[in-house]
């Protein structure tokens, strides 16, 4: 037997052996003792106060294993420590730990998608920060929450690599190294079982699209799981709509490229039969006001079975019965189906269930917006019958403040009162200032500065305040406005306005004539009805005519008869009617306007009046037909002339577009020393438009391209209204809803024309719609 043999034999039982002799020793223990005293060894950063609260044994006590355990465990639940460990010098209880590194700072390589700010709140939510303690297993889960945010902007291929750099006082550097890559795009959608619809026509009701030349800006290329299923409804709504009872979407299949650049969507259907409507029977409780739930059924007998018309039919049953009171009323829609005849009868069973009173009304989200601001609004009172159209009143006069993105209304069944309801108003708030600052420079007035802060709900009073300065030579404007919508407690409105103007035509040349304006003004708006304001007030007005260059013949002669300096004190009385559905991108509804100036006192005696009449027609979903009105007069009182300083311009944008701004009227003297348009006393606007979507930007409604004509013109005091006279235009325009406000682009070319006018085919204007 040779040594390697020997060794082979001996070495497994050695081994053996020793495995048997640790499993005969018994296992370490400590004896149970009173403690003394308790002390913590390894602390840097954290408190020893942390350590002690956290220990279940106090001097005093007597320490066991359990005991010791049971520290350990709750010092680890901390997540503060990577080491704990107790150690006994006699009667003394050590426990000795290793402090787990903090965060000292968090930094991005290569991030170009996101704002640095939106993914550090993001790590924040999964316990990574600055100043907290840092683990592997942490790093791990930040770069997953990274790329889920990546995910969310369809860039499936991005990367995250975390490196941790210590640094002194035992923290890190946590750095994310970030390869965006590009963004996976949509290359196909398909969708299998359709017969009755084809393929594009369905998928025009997608947001979603395989991409177009406004992709980059609409991002409607780009995969969204939140927006296919809103397509996905937008796709069931369609054949609901249409008769289609029993339509569904069997299953959805979204397959991407290996490169992760491509993907398809697959959408399998099963269309089924369409159904129309035989029939419609109410059953149950109708509060013996049968005839007048009648009333309100949308469901037409003989038309295909439409969901819109379902769901419509018993939220107008559901809100009628809120009207007397019920809170809890159920109204349900049963089919009854006939499938050999493809027809259905809907029996609309209602329960009212109980009447109930609101007990409480709460308002949330609002963080800035005073209570106050929201409640006045409230025609639901507390501690009153529930009333349904008392709360969507309320609802909709809280929306129509402009100061909430959302406003919702919840109804909370209170526990153990069955006639009792809380209301929860929640808003979301959105900005509702603004600050603007310029500066402009031109050889002629150097250098010219502009200022102007806008706060419709300063200091979250609901009070409006506005303040514009101007320091251009040409259009100098210094104007403080403020408006206290709840002056009263009824809702009588008070507005203030202090101004002074001085306007210059641009002639090249600083010694041109100008208009001087200055006064201040008080009006008071009176609520007549929830949509109706009539308002009152006086003006005090000044106006001087201030000799210069190109003075017109017209304002010599004026004030050689009147004076270079008149004053006027207008009462002013206005009315609004606002029945449109949106401020900023109306699609129904309609808006009238009339505003009377009358001057009986002061060196000025005039009477002026204009009226403003705007209807929008929703045509389909995605167009709308708009006509607006706009009428202008004037005329001097008590033998006086009508004071040139107010008449009407017109031409441009925001009355008939393709002409330069204000030059639609009595051409200019020929014996003035410049040819400057002054506008007239008397002024005729019609505008229509027909607004669609912007090709390529789908359903987006801060994006619309719409076609329009122009008809107007304004008339000097001698000359008679004449539709002969009217200049007219058409073209095409581009409205965006932007940051800064509505802009809009208009290209227009005269219909209408005279050979003296002036025309501007390309313009554009921060403003309203006409």
């Amino acid at each position: 037997m040779n040594l390697f043999d020997v060794r082979a034999q001996i070495l497994p039982s050695a081994l053996k052996a020793l495995a048997c002799a640790m499993l005969s020793l018994p296992a370490w223990a400590v004896d149970p003792f009173t403690v003394r005293d308790i002390r913590v060894e390894g602390l840097q950063r954290i408190e020893p106060g942390t350590v002690f609260a956290s220990l279940s044994l106090r001097v005093g006590d007597q320490y066991t294993d359990d005991k010791g355990a049971a520290i350990i465990r709750s010092l680890f639940a901390l997540g503060l420590f990577k080491d704990v460990r107790l150690e006994t010098q006699g009667d003394v209880l050590v426990v000795v730990v290793q402090e787990r590194p903090s965060v000292a700072s968090v930094e991005f390589i290569g991030l170009k998608e996101f704002d640095k700010d939106v993914l550090t709140k993001a790590l924040k939510d999964v316990g990574l920060s600055e100043g907290r303690p840092f683990d592997k297993a942490l790093a791990d889960k930040a770069e997953q929450e990274l790329k889920r945010q990546y995910i969310s902007r369809s860039l499936y291929g991005a990367e995250v690599v975390s490196t941790a750099t210590p640094i002194d006082r035992n923290r890190v550097n946590l750095t994310f190294t970030i390869t965006e890559g590009g963004p996976a795009k949509i290359a196909q959608i398909d969708i299998v079982g359709n017969k009755a619809f084809s393929d594009d026509t369905l998928r025009d009701q997608f947001n979603l699209d395989t991409g177009g030349w406004m992709s980059w800006y609409t991002k409607s290329d780009r995969y969204s799981r939140t927006k296919l299923n809103a397509d996905l409804e937008a796709l069931r709504s369609f054949y609901l709509a249409r008769g289609f009872l029993e339509f569904r979407i069997d299953s959805t299949q979204v397959a991407m490229s290996p490169n992760k650049q491509d993907m398809s969507i697959t959408i399998n259907v099963t269309e089924g039969e369409r159904f129309v409507i035989s029939g419609v029977k109410l059953e149950g409780n109708y509060l013996d006001r049968d005839d007048e739930f009648k009333a309100l059924v949308k469901i037409a007998v003989g038309k295909p079975y439409s969901a819109e018309t379902v769901a419509e039919t018993t939220k107008a049953f559901t809100d009628y019965f809120g009207k007397f009171g019920f809170a809890f009323a159920r109204v349900e829609a049963k089919p009854e189906i006939d499938r050999r005849n493809n027809l259905v009868q809907f029996v609309l069973q209602a329960q009212p269930s109980r009447r109930a009173y609101v007990r409480r009304i709460q308002v949330a989200g609002n963080d800035r917006t005073r209570d106050e601001v929201i409640r006045r609004e409230f025609r639901q009172l507390e501690a009153a019958w529930y009333d349904g159209d008392k709360i969507r009143l309320s609802r909709d006069r809280v929306d129509r403040l402009g100061y909430f993105t959302q406003v919702n209304v919840e109804t909370l069944e209170v526990p153990g009162a069955p006639d009792q309801v809380d209301l929860l108003f929640t808003v979301a708030e959105k900005p509702t200032g603004s600050i603007s600052l310029g500066a402009g420079f031109s050889s002629a007035e150097k250098v010219a500065l502009s200022f102007g802060i806008r706060q419709e709900n300063a200091f979250g009073s609901g009070h409006y305040l506005a303040v514009e300065v101007n320091t251009s030579k040409f259009n100098r404007n210094l104007v403080l406005s403020t408006t206290d919508p709840y002056f009263t407690k009824n809702g009588v409105s008070r507005t203030l306005d202090v101004f002074h103007r001085t306007t210059r035509p641009y002639l090249g040349d600083l010694d041109a004539y100008s208009l001087i304006n200055s006064g201040a003004g008080l009006r008071f708006g009176v609520p007549v009805t929830e949509t109706d304001t009539v308002f009152m007030g006086i003006n005090v007005e000044q106006t001087e005519i201030s000799e210069g260059t190109g003075l017109p013949n017209e304002y010599r002669d004026y004030a050689n008869e009147f004076g270079r300096t008149s004053s006027a004190l207008p009462l002013t009385l206005g009315w609004a009617r606002d029945g449109r559905d949106s401020a900023l991108v109306p699609t129904r509804g309609s808006l009238q306007r009339f505003n009377a100036d009358v001057s009986l006192a002061g060196d000025v005696r005039y009477a002026r009046a204009s009226y403003q009449f705007q209807q929008y027609y929703p045509l389909s979903k995605k167009y709308t037909l708009a006509f607006n009105t706009d009428l202008g007069w004037g005329q001097g009182l008590k033998g006086q002339p009508y004071p040139l300083f107010k008449n009407f311009f017109v031409g441009g944008l925001g009355s008939v577009r393709g002409f330069e701004q204000s030059t639609l009227g009595p051409p200019p003297s020929e014996l003035n020393p410049t040819p400057i348009y002054l506008g007239g006393p008397k002024k005729l606007v019609f505008n229509s438009e027909l607004i669609m979507p912007f090709p390529g930007a789908g359903n987006d409604r801060t994006l619309r391209l719409f076609g329009f004509t122009d008809i107007g013109r304004a008339f000097g005091e001698d000359e008679n209204v004449s539709v002969d006279d009217l200049r007219a235009s058409a073209g095409i325009g581009l409205s965006w809803i932007s940051p800064m406000g509505p802009l809009r682009f208009s290209y227009a070319v005269p219909i209408r024309k005279q050979t003296e006018d002036k025309i501007q085919r390309l313009q554009f204007q921060i403003g309203s719609s006409f």
